[in-house]
């Protein structure tokens, strides 16, 4: 069975990288379409949500650092 700690992270990067897909062309347009997100990129997926989207990006950015 998967610890809750462990789950929760698969979660995160579930997450990370559907926004990371789903706001591509507005926030990630200048890295490679096809790179794959971990969870150490988590932070720097919130934080480019925060910074270069909207109040979605942002709300999906902000729930990423939880």
């Amino acid at each position: 069975a998967l610890s809750p700690s462990i789950a929760k992270n698969m979660v995160k990067v579930r997450e990370a990288r559907r926004a990371y897909r789903r706001f591509y062309a507005q926030c990630f347009w200048s890295y490679d379409p096809n790179y794959k997100i971990t969870l150490e990129d988590i932070p720097w997926v919130a934080k480019t949500l925060m910074k270069n989207g909207n109040h979605e990006t942002w709300s999906i950015g902000a729930k990423l650092c939880r």
